[in-house]
C-alpha cells in the first residue's frame, strides 16, 4: 500500500499531476466503503485500469452506485454480464454509456487509456461463440488495445481460417474462442509465433458437458504457447491479452 502512495507522490514531484489531483486520488485510500461493496479505486494505480463491475447477481441500484463512484474519479467504466432489461434501467441514469447487446457489456470512456504495443485479434470457431468473443473484444478496446475481429473460422472449414491468415500474422496476441471440441486454439498455435489465449465456451451438444470438453481439449493442446482461461470467460482472456500487449 505504501508503494501506491509513493507512486502518486512521484507523479506530483514530476509535475505530471497537481497536488489537488493527488489528494483527490488518495481521498478514499485504500478503498471506498459503501456498506455492500468496497470499491478499490487504487486498482488503477496498481493495474493500470480501475475496478471492473461484474453485473450478474447485482441489483441495478448496486451497479449504478458503484458505477457513479468510479466515474466520479474520472476513470473509464466497464460493466460485464449486463442483461438488456438491466441496461434499460441503467441507461436512464447513465445516458452516455454504450451497450454491446451480444457481449452484454456496458462502457463509458472518459479518458484515453494507455495504448497497447500491438494488435489483439479476437477470433471464434463459430457464430454461436460470438457473445463470449464480444465480451473479450469490448474489454480489449476499453483497456487501450487496437483490436480486430475474425469470426466463424473453425475447424469445420479450415479454408475460412486461411482466408484470414494475414490478420493473424499482424497480431501481437490472439484470443481464440471455441466450443464443441475446442480445436481452434491448437490449429492457430501451430501457425503463428505469438501468445494464444484460449477461451472454451459452453456451446455444444450433450457430450460437450457445457464447455468442459472444450476446456480439457485446450488444456491438452499440443503446440506450445497456449494459455487457457475458464469456460465463457471472455473478460479474463481479454485482461490477460491486454497485460501481454502492454509489455515493453
Amino acid at each position: 500500500m505504501k508503494s501506491h502512495i509513493e507512486a502518486v507522490l512521484r507523479e506530483v514531484s514530476k509535475g505530471e499531476i497537481s497536488t489537488e489531483e493527488a489528494l483527490h486520488r488518495l481521498k478514499d485510500y485504500p478503498y471506498q466503503d459503501l456498506d455492500f461493496v468496497k470499491i478499490d479505486h487504487h486498482r488503477e494505480l496498481r493495474k493500470g485500469f480501475p475496478e471492473i463491475i461484474y453485473g450478474l447477481g447485482k441489483t441495478t441500484e448496486q451497479i449504478l452506485r458503484i458505477a457513479r463512484e468510479i466515474l466520479k474519479k474520472g476513470s473509464n467504466l466497464l460493466i460485464t454480464r449486463v442483461e438488456p432489461s438491466v441496461y434499460e434501467k441503467l441507461r436512464k441514469k447513465l445516458p452516455k454509456t454504450i451497450y454491446n447487446p451480444l457481449g452484454k457489456t456496458v462502457t463509458l470512456r472518459q479518458k484515453k487509456p494507455v495504448s497497447g504495443k500491438g494488435r489483439i485479434v479476437v477470433m471464434t470457431a463459430g457464430t454461436s461463440d460470438i457473445p463470449v468473443a464480444e465480451e473479450a473484444f469490448v474489454t480489449c478496446e476499453i483497456l487501450g488495445n487496437e483490436t480486430e475481429r475474425v469470426y466463424d473460422v473453425g475447424v469445420a472449414g479450415l479454408h475460412r481460417l486461411f482466408g484470414e491468415f494475414e490478420k493473424l500474422k499482424r497480431a501481437r496476441v490472439i484470443i481464440t474462442v471455441a466450443g464443441m471440441e475446442g480445436a481452434l486454439p491448437s490449429v492457430v498455435a501451430g501457425l503463428v509465433n505469438v501468445p494464444i489465449i484460449a477461451v472454451p465456451t459452453s456451446v455444444g451438444y450433450g457430450a460437450s458437458f457445457k464447455g468442459l470438453a472444450a476446456l480439457l481439449a485446450m488444456l491438452n493442446s499440443c503446440p506450445g504457447g497456449v494459455a487457457v482461461v475458464n469456460i465463457d470467460n471472455g473478460f479474463g482472456a481479454a485482461y490477460l491479452a491486454s497485460l501481454v500487449n502492454h509489455l515493453p
